[in-house]
């Protein structure tokens, strides 16, 4: 059996260890601390706490891989937090592991473009906040290592929306009247394609090394809270002074999928709507929030 590590077993992480699993792969998740590996202790492939900041640590529990994927969290740290999570910790991995086949999870938060038009793998990536130039040169050491980026658009599922839980708590603003654009994919379509480009990456003997993990449609902040407003007969959110402040620094861009589908991925949440209304809803409404 192939054996798969999934250096960050969050909620993106799980899941995709989960469908690792259920494809025959042998799998080992690391957490950073015991207290998450504890909760995971019921899986059926091995979690163990290792903190992939501390290179020692990473030493003392490497093992052959086939494929390592990086998709660890800052956890909402700062910059500080960014670097050691994301550059250091993928660098101890590469250096340690030295997979056949390694993937990290970065985030379209790369592309700093305001105009509102399309981007994709070959647009300018310059991020003008210094999270977001953490994850550039986190990838940029990947890329020269060989391995593949996959970038992420903002993540909803099952249990998580930042714009839900926005919306419901009265924290929701419109800014710019709500024009920005916003994208979005569902935690299981970024674990269907975590699984399927590293099969990608076995088979082939050149793979992409970059790649946008989003969603087919891009929606406007205005067109997403319309939509939950209409679900739950609440008025609107009212129109911000201004646009709020985001950590890894505002942007107002559609992100492109079409060279992931090419490859012959295809989400099964297609749109925002659809993914709410299948998979984010039912959640919520069964655990009666």
């Amino acid at each position: 059996m192939p054996r798969v590590l999934i250096a960050g077993c969050g909620y993106v992480g799980t899941a995709a260890a989960d469908l690792f699993h259920a494809a025959q792969w042998d799998v080992e998740g690391w957490t950073h601390s015991p207290e998450s590996a504890a909760q995971l202790a019921g899986k059926p492939y091995a979690v163990q706490a290792v903190d992939i900041t501390d290179d020692a640590a990473v030493r003392k529990s490497a093992a052959p891989f086939d494929a390592v994927i990086h998709c660890a969290s800052s956890g909402g740290g700062g910059a500080e937090v960014y670097r050691r999570v994301y550059f250091e910790g993928v660098r101890n991995l590469l250096a340690t592991l030295r997979p056949r086949t390694f993937v990290y999870t970065s985030s379209t938060s790369v592309y700093a473009q305001t105009d509102r038009g399309w981007v994709d793998e070959t647009s300018p990536a310059e991020p003008r906040h210094e999270a977001g130039r953490i994850l550039r040169e986190t990838e940029e050491l990947v890329r020269q290592d060989g391995g593949l980026v996959a970038r992420l658009a903002g993540i909803y599922g099952p249990g998580r929306s930042a714009l839900l839980r926005k919306f419901l708590s009265g924290e929701a603003r419109l800014d710019e009247g709500g024009a920005r654009y916003l994208n979005q994919v569902h935690r299981d379509d970024i674990a269907g394609a975590l699984v399927y480009l590293v099969a990608l990456c076995n088979e082939r003997s050149s793979a992409p090394s970059i790649v946008n993990v989003t969603d087919d449609r891009p929606i406007t902040q205005r067109e997403a809270y319309s939509w939950l407003a209409a679900k739950f007969d609440r008025p609107l959110p009212a129109v911000a002074a201004r646009a709020s402040e985001r950590k890894r620094g505002a942007s107002n861009k559609r992100v492109s999928n079409r060279k992931l589908r090419a490859l012959g991925w295809e989400p099964r949440f297609p749109t925002f709507s659809i993914g709410m209304e299948k998979s984010v809803l039912p959640a919520f409404a069964t655990l009666g929030a």
